[in-house]
């Protein structure tokens, strides 16, 4: 008896499975983008002590280049694992993130929604440099070229190494 529960319930999973797959048309994605990230001001105040060696990031820009892999829902919904790379004018790093976009139309033009969070750490005046969370919201407009193939532009807020920063980005998701 238990050996025959137990191939009810492959069974009953193989179906479910088939079934969640036919409907849900969830699809693999690959995502590139590069932008600007325009500093804006220091999060936090700090009253200086006698190892204290400077904010994080001190009024400077950066640019990066972000990779991301995911899954898509529909043409309406992506989720994905990244990597980035860092530069705030000489001070190199890396980020690590999960993405998240929703587009609300199925139009070829659309609005987007966008949130990333995750981990930046780059190499500054500190011993083994600093590592911080990293938040952002943002806001763009996706265009689809093709049927797998958009470009878009977005920006917004991001939240890391205790400075607020203006992103500006291009990308293109495949």
């Amino acid at each position: 008896m238990d050996i025959m529960k137990r191939k009810v319930f492959l069974i009953g999973l193989i179906i479910a499975l088939t079934v969640i797959k036919g409907y849900s048309q969830i699809e693999y994605f690959f995502k590139l983008e590069s932008g600007f990230i325009d500093y804006r001001y220091n999060t936090i105040r700090v009253d200086s002590g006698p190892n204290w060696k400077g904010y994080y990031l001190e009024k400077r820009n950066g640019i990066d280049l972000n990779i991301t892999n995911g899954i898509s829902c529909n043409n309406k919904f992506y989720g994905g694992l990244g990597i980035g790379v860092l530069n705030f004018e000489g001070i190199n790093g890396f980020s690590v993130f999960s993405d998240f976009e929703y587009l609300p139309l199925k139009t070829r033009l659309s609005p987007l929604i966008n949130l990333k969070i995750g981990y930046s750490h780059i190499w500054n005046q500190y011993k083994n440099g600093t590592g911080t969370i990293l938040s952002e919201l943002g806001l763009g407009l996706n265009y689809r070229i093709s049927k797998n193939i958009d470009i878009y532009l977005k920006s917004g807020f991001l939240l890391t190494q205790q400075s607020l920063l203006i992103p500006i980005r291009l990308g293109f998701r495949f």
